[in-house]
């Protein structure tokens, strides 16, 4: 290798790793597709490999391109956190947050505290994305999830900084039609809404009641990836349905649904979930800390401000 590579190639080259695409890469950038082409050669030429195969419609990493990419992650966030550890202006972090968070839960309750970090630390640049399926973290570039339910990846760091709860509800015009289920067993031979969520098994809801932990299989003719869909067929009579109580407070208390077995339910708490390796992050632990105060202060069945 004769010629190194410039930090500021790589992190370019991460970006259209990610998005896999030299256009999306230069209009995240503000420079033209020519520009990101140029200086992908340049980096090829210093590695003295390949590192993406081009067609019309999208690139995509060559074997020696997935190497590069891991150690070019590696280097980029290791050059940031150097530069965060020896700064003196810890208090007022700075640069790119990238986070994610579901679409249900991004839209109503993260977007709005957001708006207030954002507020509050004017010199960070924070990126969200709302995706309703579960996210690799290190291999998507995100600094940061912000994840309602279980956390099951073994290489994380999980933070709670928020207490929360699934409950079974319906609309009035389902219980009066198909009746009220009175057990488990019941609920099974009714018409369930399940969702395909990040955390959730597709049609096994997992619950807590009067005597411990209980699993069952529910079905419907109706199913979706998003909350609020989920939600409007419940209310439109299509079924019961498993959703947060600060997703469904408002529309029980307008007698919009019911609930249905209240002594069952979900823990489906919030967590920050991040790498290890930015636990050291200012960026990070600034948003995590402001997030936990937040919830705290508004609760999560506050209406959105």
């Amino acid at each position: 290798m004769n010629i190194k590579p410039q930090l500021d190639d790589l992190r370019l080259f991460c970006i259209v790793a990610r998005h896999r695409s030299f256009a999306a890469t230069a209009r995240e950038l503000g420079i033209s597709k020519a520009v990101v082409s140029k200086r992908i050669a340049l980096l090829e030429a210093a590695v003295q490999e390949k590192l993406f195969h081009r067609t019309t419609r999208n690139v995509s990493l060559t074997a020696q391109g997935e190497i590069v990419h891991q150690w070019a992650q590696r280097i980029v966030e290791d050059v940031e956190l150097m530069g965060e550890a020896i700064s003196r202006e810890k208090a007022a972090p700075r640069g790119l947050l990238r986070l994610c968070c579901s679409t249900g839960f991004g839209r109503n309750r993260l977007a709005p505290a957001l708006s207030e970090l954002a507020r509050r630390f004017p010199l960070l640049e924070i990126q969200v994305e709302l995706l309703d399926r579960p996210v690799d973290l290190v291999e998507e570039g995100f600094q940061l999830d912000i994840r309602v339910g279980q956390v099951r990846e073994g290489n994380v760091i999980k933070r709670r900084v928020a207490r929360n709860r699934r409950v079974l509800c319906a609309s009035p015009g389902y219980l009066e039609r198909f009746g009220t289920p009175r057990s488990l067993d019941e609920l099974q031979a009714h018409r369930c809404i399940p969702i395909r969520e990040r955390d959730q098994n597709f049609g096994r809801w997992e619950l807590e009641g009067p005597d411990g932990p209980a699993a069952i299989k529910v079905s419907g003719p109706l199913s979706a990836n998003n909350g609020e869909i989920v939600r409007q067929w419940a209310i439109d009579g299509h079924g019961i349905i498993l959703r947060s109580t600060w997703d469904v407070r408002r529309e029980i208390e307008a007698g919009l649904l019911r609930p249905v077995l209240p002594d069952y339910f979900q823990q489906a708490d919030v967590w920050a979930v991040y790498p290890s390796r930015l636990s050291v992050s200012a960026r990070v632990r600034v948003c995590v800390e402001f997030l936990e105060e937040w919830f705290a202060q508004t609760g999560l069945d506050a209406a959105p401000s």
